[in-house]
């Protein structure tokens, strides 16, 4: 089954899950085809394909106006066939301005994914950050049965690469929001990561960091800030310079198989930490405590995106071992 079809099972069942009825239909279409599914929209008059007609009472549209007092529209994002952490994500709209992004967890790992995020967030915001730009949590609650995370969208213009120096600046600041002796959120890779190694000065364990901060959850503003969406797997209690680590290797697994991005991760971790004042022998060995940390979490999520660990996790670790 290709991806398109797996795709419009998931579109329908994600329907039948969030607007069950009953109610007068409305129209809405597949964009920008059935063919390469994206978005599920409200059907305009220039729309091509044939419409989905979707039930407006009892649905997630109506429980969101109700949530932020105006009539809204939802845009349902069709997700990719194969993610572990795959959950319903919708754009919320009033009279055609952007008003969230709505996360919806309807099992149980996504459900403790959205409320880890909203926990992160509602962290971050009362840090003061100067560097980083995070959403604002605007709603929690549940709605038959499932949890629901609204939060504010980042004015994103146009997506580009952010320069290193901002993208180093942004890790050293979320490194730095874990440096609180009275939170302990360690959770996901965060807890497992090696939290008993040793450190440069300033750099000990305890640094937190976003979790995914890989390059299509990041974007550059102006004033020199950093947009950064996605902290659902934000957590403390990891080696300092994870996140750099973790947006280096998924560049590198944009042109090279997942052995070779790994085997590159340990080579080049001195070079892509030095900058932040980590040594060359620390950082080897936090892109080791990295890699394996990345292999776990996919091991608790029971996906295996980047294929078994043994193919791609222990060829890069494995003559390492003594550092690990």
């Amino acid at each position: 089954m290709n991806d398109a079809a797996v795709r419009l099972g998931y579109l329908a069942d994600t329907v039948r899950l969030l607007y069950p009825g009953p109610g007068s239909p409305r129209a809405y279409t597949v964009l920008p085809h059935a063919a390469v599914p994206r978005r599920l929209a409200p059907r305009r008059w220039w729309h091509v394909g044939s419409p989905v007609m979707v039930p407006g009472e009892g649905s997630i549209a109506a429980h969101l106006g109700e949530v932020f007092g105006r009539p809204v529209e939802t845009v349902l994002h069709v997700r990719p066939a194969r993610r572990a952490n795959r959950k319903p994500v919708l754009e919320v709209r009033s009279r055609g301005r952007l008003l969230a992004y709505v996360k919806v967890g309807d099992n149980p790992r996504t459900r403790a994914l959205v409320a880890a995020e909203a926990a992160a967030l509602r962290r971050i915001a009362g840090l003061g950050l100067r560097t980083v730009v995070a959403p604002e949590v605007l709603h929690l609650g549940e709605w038959r049965g499932l949890a629901v995370l609204a939060v504010s969208p980042l004015p994103v213009r146009r997506r580009r690469s952010a320069p290193r120096p901002l993208l180093l600046a942004a890790v050293a600041e979320i490194a730095a929001t874990g440096h609180d002796p009275g939170h302990d959120a360690r959770h996901h890779a965060g807890h497992d990561a090696g939290h008993d190694s040793s450190h440069d000065a300033g750099h000990a364990t305890g640094a937190a960091w976003h979790g995914d901060f890989a390059p299509w959850n990041v974007c550059p503003a102006p004033g020199g800030r950093l947009l950064v969406w996605d902290w659902e797997r934000y957590a403390t209690g990891v080696p300092y310079g994870f996140d750099a680590l973790h947006h280096f290797f998924h560049r590198a697994l944009r042109r090279l198989p997942p052995p070779d991005a790994a085997r590159a991760c340990v080579a080049r971790a001195a070079r892509e930490l030095a900058p932040l004042g980590v040594s060359a022998a620390t950082a080897r060995q936090s892109a080791l405590r990295y890699l394996i940390a990345l292999a776990d979490r996919h091991a608790a999520d029971g996906h295996e995106p980047l294929g078994p660990p043994h193919t791609w996790l222990n060829p890069a670790v494995d003559h390492e071992e003594s550092l690990v």
